[in-house]
This record gives structure tokens, C-alpha cells and sequence, in this order.
């Protein structure tokens, strides 16, 4: 299988997209452009471990490369629109405008180990969760490598200091999105950049087995969290639409081929509705499905957007839940949910729309 850092990244212009390219890529460009190929890893770093958001501030580059690269390439920075805090609990949520106009959302959370940033993969989403305020508006597109990684390098600029956690479970699908996914991750765990671990990245999938097979194969080390929502494919239907395509089983079997290619335990993302998923039977259900899979279970209860008419579980029921699981020698936690207020939590981000903006003040 051909890697996907082996393919360069360009923009809809068909313009060389600087910040989604390797260092290799950076020099076959550079020298393409009669530049000295050494001149890649000083770009490099300007990008992925400077964070710099202006080419003219690159000083130990000769002003007339720098010229060459605006006048000739694509140098992707997100703006800032907006800035959320949570009165609750201290999550931000920010608000970005893309180069297209597109406007996506990521969440910055602190725990007592640092930072984590949950970043969108998509402008939207096309999996239509029955849940989920991101599938509201359908998909735009795909972000490239650089939209992905400039999430995390924002928030990075504005916090001080660098992130310690990456979730890729905001707004879209990443296994529609999986080269630039890739890319994304190649990139920010080079050294010569962040260099972060990506032990320390999570990547959220409703469930596309075949992309989940594929990513296996990539040897990236990553914690795959799976969303179930549901102990069968009756109901797992009902609510996502991706289970008529992947039955239950199916999916289960890539899993099990993810934690042997990898040796990493899988999540399952589990949203508690009240009336639809949460009784002790759906408990007892999923615990025979899973049982033979090295995994955690997150439960989440739900959380609401104002589109759906889905409520949520009661703490006693979600005890009930958790402790029918843990009877049944599941590993659970009952994940506590941050930046309610601002609509941070999960299922809550969305794709914004510049003409529509006061529907998403909160």
C-alpha cells in the first residue's frame, strides 16, 4: 500500500499547499523552484514547530523565496470568529473561518495532564446520526491536513503553550476523510514539528469498516474510539445510518483486527437516550457482543441540540447501566460531560454559516 505521505497536497486552485506537505515533499518542491532543498526543513519548522501564521515573519528565509512561496503556493491559517467559554467548567470553543468561507468548530478542554483539542476533520458531515447536531446542514467538504492541523495550532498560540491531547471527534466522519487524515497525523507526531505522540490522539468513527481496515494497516498508534450508541442492529439502525451498510458483527470483526494489527484497546463511544438504548437489557446485549474484544466503554449521556427531540437518561439509570456492564467484566466509565453550556459537548458541534450566525450564539 502506497503511504498517504508520499502524495503531494494542493489545494482546489491546484496551488502547492505548504503546510500539508512533508519535508521531502517541501524540498522536491523547493528544488523544483531552483531553491536549495535545505531551505524545506527551516519552512518546516517555521509551520510545525514555530506555529507561524505569516510567511514575511520566516526571517532566516531569503525574502525572495518568501515572496516565491505567497505569490505561487497556498499558506492555510484559519481566522478566529469567536470564543466561547463555559461558565461551568472552563471548556472554549472556538468558531474558524476557512479560506472558502466554510466555518467549523473545535473545543479546548483542561484537565489537571494538559490540554486536549477536540478538531473537526470535515466541514460538516454526511452521516446523518440521528443524534448529532454535525450532520444538520449536510457536508461541504473535507478539511486538508492543514485545517486539521491548524486547529490544534491556534489554540496552541492562544493557550501559550503546546497541546497535550488531540481528539478528531468534532464535526465530520474522519474515515471519509482518510488521506488527510493520515497526513494530519504523520505531521503533527514529526519530530521536527509538535512531535506529539500519537498515543496521545484519539480518532472517533461512526464505523466505516472498510477505511477501519485500512487505517490498521497504517501502523499508527492511535486510540480508534468507535461509536456504537446501540447493543443491536435493530436499534443501532434506527439511530445511525452507516449500520445498514456495517452490520454489528462486521463491525466487531474490524475492531478485533484493529487491536491485533495495533495492540491497541478499542473505545466504544456509548450515548445513553432515555427510552431508546438505556435499559439493563441493552446493558446485557452489549456486553455479549463485546465481551471478547480488548476494550473500554465510554458512556455518554446524551446531549442535547435543539433539533431532536431525544432526552436524557437519569443518573440512577445510567448507574444501572454502567453497573450491569461491569458485572458482566466490561471496562466502563461514565464519561463526564464538558462545555454543555456552550454547545462544546459532544454530538453538539456543527458546521457554521457566515449568512446564518446569530443561530449560533448561545
Amino acid at each position: 500500500m502506497e503511504k498517504s505521505d508520499s502524495v503531494k497536497q494542493y489545494d482546489t486552485a491546484g496551488r502547492p499547499d505548504l503546510k500539508s506537505m512533508s519535508i521531502e515533499e517541501l524540498k522536491g518542491l523547493l528544488t523544483d523552484m531552483g531553491e536549495k532543498s535545505f531551505r524545506a526543513s527551516q519552512l518546516f519548522k517555521w509551520m510545525h514547530s514555530e506555529l507561524e501564521s505569516d510567511i514575511d515573519h520566516m526571517t532566516d528565509l531569503p525574502k525572495s523565496l518568501r515572496e516565491k512561496l505567497k505569490e505561487t503556493c497556498t499558506y492555510t491559517v484559519i481566522k478566529q470568529v469567536r470564543e466561547q467559554v463555559s461558565k461551568i467548567d472552563g471548556t472554549r470553543k472556538y468558531l474558524w473561518e476557512l479560506d472558502d468561507g466554510n466555518r467549523i468548530e473545535s473545543v479546548r478542554m483542561g484537565y489537571r495532564h494538559g490540554s486536549s483539542v477536540c478538531i473537526s476533520s470535515q466541514a460538516g458531515c454526511a452521516m446523518g446520526c440521528a443524534f448529532c447536531a454535525s450532520a444538520i446542514g449536510g457536508l461541504d467538504r473535507s478539511l486538508t491536513p492543514a485545517e486539521m492541523l491548524e486547529q490544534v495550532y491556534r489554540i496552541s498560540a492562544i493557550d501559550g503553550e503546546r497541546v497535550k491531547n488531540v481528539v478528531v471527534m468534532g464535526s465530520g466522519e474522519p474515515f471519509a476523510n482518510t488521506d488527510n487524515l493520515i497526513k494530519f497525523l504523520r505531521l503533527i507526531n514529526d519530530e521536527k514539528g509538535l512531535g506529539m505522540s500519537l498515543r496521545n490522539v484519539t480518532v472517533s468513527t461512526c464505523g466505516i469498516v472498510p477505511e477501519m481496515y485500512r487505517f490498521a494497516q497504517e501502523g499508527l498508534p492511535v486510540t480508534l474510539a468507535v461509536s456504537l450508541h446501540a447493543p443491536d442492529d435493530t436499534i443501532r439502525k434506527k439511530l445511525m445510518p452507516v449500520a445498514s451498510k456495517y452490520p454489528y458483527d462486521t463491525l466487531m470483526k474490524a475492531c478485533k483486527d484493529y487491536f491485533e494489527k495495533t495492540g491497541r484497546r478499542i473505545t466504544f463511544e456509548y450515548a445513553l437516550i432515555n427510552g431508546v438504548n438505556d435499559s439493563p437489557e441493552c446493558a446485557d446485549m452489549l456486553a455479549k457482543k463485546i465481551k471478547n474484544l480488548n476494550c473500554h466503554v465510554n458512556i455518554i449521556n446524551i446531549n442535547p441540540i435543539k433539533e431532536r427531540l431525544f432526552t436524557k437518561t437519569g443518573e440512577k439509570q445510567a448507574e444501572v447501566f454502567r453497573k450491569k456492564l461491569e458485572k458482566n467484566l466490561i471496562n466502563v466509565t461514565i464519561r463526564r460531560a464538558l462545555g454543555q453550556d456552550i454547545d462544546g459537548a459532544c454530538g453538539q458541534l456543527r458546521r457554521r454559516f457566515p449568512y446564518n450566525e446569530s443561530s449560533s450564539d448561545h
